[in-house]
């Protein structure tokens, strides 16, 4: 039972791109469990830039099978697009990639109510990226959304497409002041997208588990990451999905006692895109720089990611959830030319010490940051492609965030190709 769970430790944008097509070559599938266009995954090779957020990142290996899961909710037009700029780049799509006839599908009236609402809330908002994912997954769990397979049967299709509609254009023109949007049009030009979509829909939960059946190596790939879980995140200010382990067997319909390994993607330091409590953030030089020298833009929207110290809390509580068997520690380079560094060690919140992560939201606002401070290398380490090469002080910034997190650092990254990586647990490449 070869199955390997890739999870953010963070939240989200730790370089899981580049960690998943690395293993991806290793693998016989690679899946998505969660999550929406509103997640980006980089990936950088042989010179180009590669920007994907529906299709799993394994697409760019050849010979590689791909599945987006049942708990994945799909925008057809933006899958479209995708699809289109994979074979732009000479990647063949077909007999590869394949769609769960259970996901459930984005329309242009969920995207409208993500944008309009997250506007109301003002000082309030959330942060989303307004592609509609929230109110998607707000249909599924009220029972009122379309999925795939209902998307494929014409006639299914209309009958809910007319009984949604009719729902959100009451919202649009009464409490928006927006214009209708026409069921025909929608219904006419959805029809085109469902017939290019079409022959990549099927059971995927039936094609996983016979792969594990099998012996085949399976590779599942979250988004975002565990401080964005809609259940042990930063609560509100999270995604609308479980992007954690138990997500995995959730969102592709397999069992808890097939995933064998769970490899946690943190960056060296700590970044968050959007609104919400971020302990460690810091607004000054010592931010702008770690911005500048990381490329600290967001993949899907390009807004600037605030960023920070490591916080080991929040590390550790991500290990915890998610049964870390692994670390891939990415951007460690970034740190190449800071004299002191600093780990976020504990909060202390009103007189009192805490060494483990808060969920009270109020705690969270208020707690201050406790540092242990550690000496730069001021060597530039992107070359490196040995472990034994690093300088001193980068090998005990790495062993004590192991010691303060708990799980061994098995992947090391010092650049954004594929190539510029260090695997130190060998097993990590076997699966088992």
């Amino acid at each position: 039972m070869p199955c390997l769970v890739i999870v953010g430790a963070q939240w989200g944008d730790e370089g899981k791109g580049k960690i998943v097509h690395l293993l991806s070559q290793y693998a016989d599938f690679i899946c998505r469990f969660q999550g929406g266009n509103n997640a980006g995954h980089t990936v950088v090779f042989d010179g180009n830039v590669y920007v994907l957020h529906l299709v799993p990142s394994g697409i760019l290996q050849p010979h590689k099978k791909c599945i987006i899961g049942n708990g994945v909710v799909v925008d057809p037009e933006a899958l479209l697009t995708e699809l289109n700029f994979v074979k732009s780049k000479n990647m063949t799509t077909r007999n590869r990639l394949y769609i769960s006839d259970l996901s459930h599908i984005t329309l242009p009236y969920h995207r409208l109510m993500d944008s309009l609402g997250e506007e109301t809330l003002g000082k309030q908002k959330i942060g989303t990226t307004k592609r509609g994912i929230g109110p998607t997954y707000s249909d599924k769990v009220a029972r009122r959304g379309i999925r795939m397979s209902d998307f494929m049967d014409k006639e299914t299709f209309y009958k809910l497409l007319k009984d949604n509609l009719k729902r959100n254009n009451d919202v649009l023109v009464n409490v928006y002041k927006q214009k209708k949007l026409s069921l025909e049009v929608l219904y006419r030009d959805y029809m085109k997208i469902a017939a290019k979509i079409r022959p990549y829909v099927t059971d995927t939960t039936v094609m996983v588990n016979k792969a594990l059946d099998e012996g085949k190596n399976v590779l599942i790939e979250s988004a975002q990451g565990t401080m964005l879980d809609l259940d042990f995140g930063t609560y509100p200010y999270v995604t609308s999905s479980n992007p954690i382990s138990g997500g995995a067997c959730t969102g592709l319909g397999i069992p808890p006692h097939r995933i064998e390994q769970v490899l946690g993607i943190c960056k060296a330091y700590t970044t968050r895109v959007g609104e919400g409590p971020f302990p460690t953030e810091l607004k000054d030089v010592t931010g702008d720089y770690l911005r500048k020298k990381g490329g600290e833009y967001g993949a899907t929207t390009g807004r600037p990611r605030r960023c920070g110290w490591f916080d080991a809390l929040v590390v550790r509580h991500a290990s915890r959830i998610n049964g870390f068997t692994g670390l891939a520690l990415t951007k460690l380079d970034v740190l190449d030319d800071l004299d002191i560094i600093k780990i976020c060690t504990g909060y202390k919140y009103k007189g009192k010490i805490l060494k483990e992560f808060p969920h009270n939201r109020r705690m969270l606002e208020e707690v201050q940051p406790i540092y242990k401070q550690m000496p730069g290398w001021k060597t530039n380490t992107s070359h490196l492609k040995k472990y034994s090469d690093l300088p001193l002080n980068a090998k005990c910034y790495m062993h004590e965030l192991e010691k303060l997190v708990g799980v061994k650092i098995a992947i090391l990254s010092l650049g954004k190709d594929k190539y510029e990586t260090i695997v130190l647990d060998k097993n990590i490449t076997k699966f088992k």
